[in-house]
């Protein structure tokens, strides 16, 4: 891989991954929040789409103060924090090795050329100079992460290293690919982001769904604890919409999961007192306008339904007004007035037969509220392939 300026005839950027944030100064956190000083910060990737060549997108999206970045890495990934010596690549930035993001911005890299696959292991390493503050990050990243003290960009391993959870500043990764490529965007919350599905394995229902496709691919910049009408956990869903969907080159159609934490996390967050739900109405109006703004965009537009979450372990979540909610919007959503493409059943594919509000054992993480690898290939599993024809 070289870092260059790279351009071809008949190509254009396409997203091949991207990653939803969240502001780390909100009232209620669902995840911890960090910063870095003088820290190396090296974050695995996997690009959902092949290329000639690849470059990086970067967030001070809700960083109170410019980030400097002191260096930037990509390379082929081992094993954990372990990096291919021979691939190592020095991102430049307007051909310069720093740069600094100013506050509320986003940047890109230079591209870096040569052949991108769908679905190989990068790893991006980040030096921080100084203290970054809050970052801005993401709930749940392709794979584990890992920090060290000082700069150690070119380190073939990150010797007793901490694991990050969650991810930091990456926003997308782009690939040069034919300008007619055409790509799906899964959009939501937990269940689009793969929250409880094993790390570093692509088993989230969008990631399975992905390698079913023939053609084009999918980018997920789901948000776990998102909501449809309501800020906190990230912004609300119908807010990000041109950010995460219509701004995305070559996105064609776009898949939606949401409502389950507009149900859930006012129990959970006024916990041990009732908190107050949306209506039907108000969320039927949400995916209705949610639905109209995607098709004057001129994209293919598929909903789901809300998945099942009774007996979860998370206290305040579960409440029989949630539930009666959901049997209301779910009802909606299957039969012929709602304003969508299409409707996965995604309920369905994952629920219990005998109690049809729970996830079935074999597809519960074990929390009640989210599915495993086998829950989401089930729910990849039942999309129609026809309607994703890209």
């Amino acid at each position: 891989m070289t870092s260059t300026r790279a351009g071809t005839a008949g190509t254009t950027w396409i997203p091949a991954h991207r990653s939803a944030v969240i502001d780390p100064h909100e009232a209620f956190k669902l995840f911890e929040v960090r910063s870095f000083t003088d820290q190396t910060v090296r974050q695995p990737l996997r690009p959902a789409g092949s290329g000639d060549a690849l470059r990086v997108r970067l967030g001070n999206r809700y960083g109170k103060a410019p980030l400097d970045i002191g260096g930037a890495h990509l390379a082929c990934r081992t094993e954990g924090s372990g990096i291919d010596p021979e691939t190592d690549t020095t991102l430049l930035f307007n051909g310069a090795e720093t740069v600094t993001i100013p506050v509320g911005a986003d940047i890109v890299s230079d591209p870096v050329e040569g052949t991108v696959t769908a679905g190989e292991e990068l790893t991006l390493s980040l030096y921080l100079p100084g203290d970054t503050g809050l970052t801005t990050y993401s709930a749940t990243p392709y794979d584990i992460g890992h920090t060290v003290p000082g700069n150690q960009l070119t380190a073939e391993t990150l010797d007793e290293s901490e694991e990050l959870i969650t991810g930091h500043f990456i926003t997308g990764i782009d690939v040069l690919a034919p300008a007619d490529t055409r790509i799906a965007v899964a959009f939501g919350d937990s269940w689009i982001e793969g929250m409880a599905t094993t790390p570093g394995t692509g088993s989230s229902f969008p990631a399975q769904l992905d390698r079913r496709l023939t053609s084009g691919w999918i980018v997920a910049p789901g948000i776990s604890g998102n909501r449809l009408l309501t800020d906190e956990i990230g912004a609300h869903l119908l807010s990000r919409i041109e950010r995460d969907v219509l701004d995305i080159p070559g996105a064609s159609h776009v898949i939606i999961h949401t409502g389950l934490n507009d149900l859930g996390l006012p129990g959970a967050i006024a916990f041990p007192e009732p908190g107050k739900l949306p209506t039907a109405a108000d969320l039927i109006t949400g995916l209705t306008t949610l639905a109209d703004r995607l098709h004057t965009a001129g994209l293919t537009v598929i909903g789901s339904t809300i998945g099942p979450y009774a007996g979860t372990v998370y206290p305040g979540y579960d409440t029989e007004e949630g539930q009666a909610i959901r049997a209301e919007v779910n009802t909606w959503l299957l039969g012929t007035d709602h304003p969508f493409d299409a409707i996965i059943d995604i309920a369905a594919a994952v629920a219990d037969p005998d109690q049809p509000t729970r996830i079935r054992d074999d597809y519960n993480s074990g929390d009640g509220l989210h599915v495993n690898d086998a829950g989401a290939k089930a729910i990849a599993d039942a999309v129609d392939l026809s309607l994703l024809a890209l």
